[in-house]
């Protein structure tokens, strides 16, 4: 049945993805299992998505309770899951509104919108380019790939959306000269570049950036799309670095598992969008919203400084070890460069029961926020192990 299943999907499903030669059935917590029974600790949580694990009980009854109720309705009405996560957002990070997409690509198009137009309005319409990294990565939609600062996911498919210039990270000098060249309308950043190598940025720049932005009249964006929801050992990653967005966009973990996406907007830009500026038909869905309510509510102190100390724990197991050449990263969200090439510690890894990614010549792991310390530790030792 498994090699069926492989034969369908090659068949009819896009030749977009190289999947690994493994059908994965069921799971729980941060265990998964294939199509053969083997077991595996998942260490990649969909891509930082399911952030407390595979069939979450509590995220469970929160969808499941909203899916006996209503699935779905249009945004010309109300639904409590919506409001309530939009409220919980705002309370926890001082945002005080929010726009629902679908996922993180969507995000960042309505934020670059809201750049836009607050631009725009607040200095005039010749004030459109936004300011981005190097090695960033913003989506796959022909402005988030604009906004991508990675040539090679530009090259087939020209034109893009104009407007978009690109700067070094960590080089304040270089973005407060490319910044005085051109009418920026934003600057848009992640803290920690993720699919660019798991590399977070500096303080000192990235309060540099806020601090120009803020003097300059831009809006400050920040991409925590799959930084943010307690990844980052702080409930978004920019907490980590005392400064304050305007705008900030997420998705992945919000959801715990179901597609949704977020724009967070502070005081500055809260007015920007009006009636039928933006909209969405999925957007703010009811079960989504719930599953997303379940997540957040549960991201307290004590999973914060839970995830703190897992992430001390891996880098101290992991640096210096032989075949680990440095890690990187911050919280559980974290990139390994080992001497044999990632995809090949990756497959040793999946033969001895654990699923991990890559980022660049990276090993990357994402693991859920909760995964049991033992889990974690037998991973990392097959890790430790593979790198050899």
């Amino acid at each position: 049945m498994q090699n069926e299943i492989f034969q369908i999907d090659q068949s009819y499903v896009a030749n977009t993805y190289k999947r690994f030669p493994i059908e994965i059935v069921s799971g729980n917590g941060s265990l998964v299992y294939d199509a053969e029974g083997k077991e595996y600790i998942d260490m990649g949580t969909g891509i930082a998505v399911n952030s407390f694990g595979v069939s979450d009980p509590v995220w469970q009854d929160a969808v499941k309770e909203q899916l006996s109720r209503v699935q779905h309705m249009s945004n010309l009405y109300y639904t409590a899951p919506c409001a309530k996560l939009a409220k919980m957002l705002c309370e926890r990070t001082g945002m005080k509104k929010v726009f629902f997409s679908n996922s993180g690509a969507e995000a960042n198009e309505c934020a670059i919108k809201i750049a836009r137009k607050y631009a725009a309005e607040t200095k005039g319409a010749d004030h459109y380019t936004i300011i981005t990294l190097e090695n960033s990565f913003h989506g796959r939609t022909l402005t988030t790939l604009a906004a991508t600062g990675q040539a090679h996911y530009h090259e087939l498919f020209q034109p893009l959306t104009p407007g978009f210039v690109h700067t070094k990270a960590n080089d304040l000098d270089a973005f407060v000269k490319l910044a005085d060249s051109q009418k920026p309308a934003a600057v848009m950043i992640e803290m920690v570049q993720g699919e660019g190598g798991v590399i977070p940025l500096e303080e000192s720049f990235v309060k540099g950036i806020a601090a120009y932005a803020e003097a300059h009249g831009m809006l400050f964006i920040v991409d925590e799309v799959q930084t943010g929801n307690g990844r980052s050992g702080q409930l978004y990653a920019y907490m980590n670095y005392s400064v304050t967005p305007d705008v900030v966009t997420t998705a992945k973990g919000l959801g715990g598992g179901l597609p949704i996406g977020a724009v967070l907007i502070g005081e500055k830009a809260q007015n920007t969008l009006g009636f039928g500026d933006h909209g969405s038909t999925f957007g703010g869905n009811p079960v989504s919203c719930a599953g997303a309510v379940s997540i957040i509510e549960r991201i307290d102190e004590v999973l914060l400084a839970s995830v703190v100390e897992k992430s001390n724990y891996i880098f101290n197991a992991l640096q210096g070890a032989d075949g680990i050449e440095a890690v990187s990263g911050m919280g559980l969200m974290i990139g390994i460069k080992t001497t044999k090439p990632a995809a090949e510690v990756l497959r040793i890894c999946m033969e001895n029961g654990v699923l991990c990614l890559t980022a660049k010549d990276k090993v990357r792991l994402l693991p859920a926020l909760n995964i049991p310390m033992e889990l974690l530790q037998r991973a990392i030792a097959v890790i430790k192990a593979a790198a050899v």
